[in-house]
């Protein structure tokens, strides 16, 4: 049975069954409460630069489906689960996680504690990590660990955005232009459902987006530090550009975005919030939402922007979404697509439809 062992900076080192490559990798290590949808997290261009850590103790289980995934590939650099499934059920093909990360270059370990290593990362903070699987080496990737700089210090969002515009055509009435970030296949999917939708890279000018004849513009989800220099530069300073011209709508890391281009400040979250069950209070109702985010917005950073905070997180009272006072712009720091997680804010797609079909 091959090994693989998982490394911290702080010098832990855990050791389990390998599968998926033997190729080692580093990244930030993260976890996420979700009991199912292991595949779409696997291929969400928000945890480029992660190793993720799954709660739930057995994964695997209903195999891998062609239909579940958000992007083109696997975006985390490595998995980490107390148990992986090494039959699956034939219900949906079969095809084996093991498989499926071997496929994509993906390092994975099992037969960990991910209770311990849960509680450690509540209490201490998120840790760079490396999975590799010869021992050996554990010195030198621990030497490694401590002097690299942190995944998310990188531009992410430049390796995760689409690389030319594209175009869904539905045969609706409204447009909406994407910011792509690094979006997933079903902010795209629910976008269509309802609109024309247009694609652009994040570096794209706001004058070209607005001479494609949109309506509104979604900022999408992504992945890394909203206030990097990079994203700053471009996407920060387009969505000031379009912020009086057109209806806005931030998802998740593009909430974030929103509040820097209107003058917020946001800041890295201890351990932050990946899971399908964070409860988020929204016009005096909770609803659960699906999240995966490793910043914030910091609420008391908007005075003066013109935004109010009009979401807050149950379990912690962070900012969950944001509205303009007098513009046509909201956010929210979740996912209301889903994919995995509830339904219960499906709704804000079409709120954004009202907006936009009001400032035609």
């Amino acid at each position: 049975m091959a090994r693989n062992y998982l490394v911290l900076e702080d010098g832990t080192v855990l050791e389990g069954e390998a599968f998926g490559t033997d190729k080692p990798d580093f990244g930030e290590v993260v976890f996420s409460t979700c009991m199912s949808g292991y595949q779409e997290a696997l291929t969400d261009p928000s945890y480029q630069g992660e190793i993720l850590m799954l709660t739930y103790p057995l994964v695997g289980n209903y195999g891998i489906m062609d239909s579940a995934d958000q992007s083109d590939g696997i975006h985390v650099r490595g998995l980490v689960v107390r148990e992986y499934c090494k039959e699956p059920s034939l219900m949906y093909g079969g095809r084996t996680l093991d498989d499926f990360m071997k496929a994509h270059g993906i390092p994975g370990i099992s037969g960990i504690d991910t209770r311990e290593l849960v509680i450690k990362t509540r209490s201490k903070g998120t840790f760079k990590g490396a999975i590799i699987n010869d021992e050996a080496r554990i010195p030198e990737t621990l030497e490694k660990l401590r002097t690299m700089p942190a995944p998310s210090e990188a531009n992410l969002v430049a390796e995760v955005s689409c690389k030319r515009p594209y175009e869904v055509a539905s045969g609706k009435d409204v447009t909406v232009g994407m910011i792509d970030c690094g979006t997933k296949k079903s902010i795209v999917d629910q976008l269509a459902l309802r609109f024309n939708v247009k694609v652009f890279p994040y570096d794209t000018p706001a004058q070209e987006i607005l001479d494609a004849g949109v309506d509104g513009i979604m900022v999408s989800n992504g992945p890394g530090d909203p206030s990097h220099p990079d994203i700053v530069r471009t996407v920060v300073r387009t969505i000031s550009d379009l912020s009086s011209h057109k209806p806005l709508m931030g998802i998740c890391y593009g909430s974030q975005l929103m509040a820097l281009a209107f003058g917020g400040s946001t800041y890295k979250l201890k351990f932050g919030h990946r899971g399908s069950n964070q409860p988020v209070k929204l016009d005096g109702k909770v609803y659960l939402t699906s999240q995966n985010h490793g910043f914030a917005v910091d609420g008391d950073s908007l005075d003066g922007t013109g935004l109010e905070v009009n979401q807050i997180n149950i379990n912690d009272g962070t900012v969950e979404g944001v509205k303009h006072k007098n513009l046509p712009i909201f956010t929210c720091q979740y996912h209301p697509e889903a994919s995995p997680g509830p339904l219960d804010t499906m709704f804000l797609f079409d709120r954004f439809g009202r907006m936009m079909e009001a400032e035609r």
